[in-house]
This record gives C-alpha cells, structure tokens and sequence, in this order.
C-alpha cells in the first residue's frame, strides 16, 4: 500500500472520545503517521518488529502494518486500546497489530525492534514527557522514529549521544491540534514538533532479527491506565 493510501486508511480511525489530559492524549495526525511508516519503509526499518509505545488509539501501529509489517501497539490507557482494536477491524491489514496494554516506558519486547511513538511532550505537570519513551527506545530499538515539541531538539541530541545513539534523520512538522480540553483558549492550536529517527547502537549489535514479539493481548504488564 502506498503513502496516500495509508493516509487515507489512516484519516478514517476513531480517535479518543475522552481524551486524558494528564496523560497528553493528542491523535496523530494521519500525514505525519503515513509519512513516518513510509520513511520507514524506504530506510528498511519494517523489516524487524515495529513497536507503537503509547500506541493510543493506534495510528502508528496501524499504518506501520497497513505497510505489511508486524506491528505491537503498548498502550497503558484500555479505553485508548480498546479503540484501537477497533479501529483494526475496520482496516484492510495483512496482519493486525498485537495489542498490549502496559507500561511504555518498560515495554514488554525484546529487541531489537523497530520503535515509532509520538511521546508526550511534558506539557502538563503530572506528565514525565519524552524521555521515559526515549530511554525504553535505547533500550530495545535497533531504530526509532519519534515525534518532540520543537523546543527539544538540544535535549534530544544531548540524550541519543549519551546513549549511543546517531540522529540519522531530522524534520521539522507543524501538528494543527483542534481544542480537546477546557484549558485550551483556542479551537485550534499550532504545534511545532521535530521528527528524528535515530540508530542505537546497543540494540544493533544484536544480530538475532526473529524477535518474539507476540503478546497475550489481555496481559497487564506495569499498566498504569
């Protein structure tokens, strides 16, 4: 399938009804999750298991296997998961992704993988933002591909060298966000984010591509939804 049918797939899905503003829960739109999966593609990263952390409604997972890929989708919220089963149904896949609802930020895959996520950026209080995603990246992906407010490129250099990791590519991407929450003054909200895929080193170093990655889709590893 190609990029714009996968965006086309993709502008269809359900998104959250009830969306938790503690936990950022922002759709993906359905561009930048094409353009992400097709990227992907293109760079060979589909070829391994691809891992959606804090999958949400589903958007990356879903595209990634719209593309042909085996997909996982961690998501630790079940009313998000339950959606994205759903959303699966509707779609047109090869193969649905295995759905599991857990923790993120210590994702039950073994490596290496291929990770895609769009993080929380920290914008509320009670959120850890990126970097929890970040480091499980660094922990189990042999390649990421992740989504970061703008501002956050220093950080996000200074992280992947201190863990041995390359920024292989970088792109700038505007989100046009519509008002979810009453603390938002605006119907809609401009977001400038940074797109990075990143190569980790660790994770390459292991050679063993046929990764166990399917899950119990009842299992409740770390959740915290």
């Amino acid at each position: 399938m190609d990029r714009a049918a996968v965006e086309r797939a993709l502008s269809g899905l359900r998104s959250f009804a009830d969306p938790d503003p503690t936990l950022e829960q922002y759709p993906t739109p359905a561009d930048l999750a094409a353009h992400l999966v097709h990227l992907a593609d293109l760079q060979g990263d589909l070829g391994r298991p691809v891992v959606d952390l804090g999958a949400g409604t589903g958007v990356l997972a879903l595209g990634a296997a719209l593309k042909g890929a085996r997909a996982v989708g961690v998501e630790r919220d079940p009313t998000a998961l339950s959606v994205a089963r759903e959303n699966a149904r509707g779609l047109d896949a090869a193969r649905d992704p295995d759905w599991v609802l857990g923790d993120a930020a210590r994702p039950p895959v073994a490596g290496p993988v291929t990770v895609l996520a769009n993080p929380p950026f920290g914008a509320q209080a009670a959120s850890p933002g990126d970097r929890p995603f970040l480091r499980a990246a660094a922990d189990v992906a042999a390649v990421s591909y992740t989504v970061h407010n703008a501002g956050s490129r220093e950080f996000l250099e200074a992280f992947v060298a201190d863990n041995a990791g390359t920024i292989t590519h970088a792109f700038q991407a505007t989100l046009e966000l519509d008002r979810q929450f009453d603390f938002h003054e605006r119907d809609r909200e401009t977001v400038e984010t940074v797109v990075v895929r990143v190569e980790w080193e660790r994770a390459d170093a292991n050679t063993d591509t046929d990764t166990d990655t399917d899950m119990d889709t009842d299992t409740n590893a770390n959740a915290n939804g």
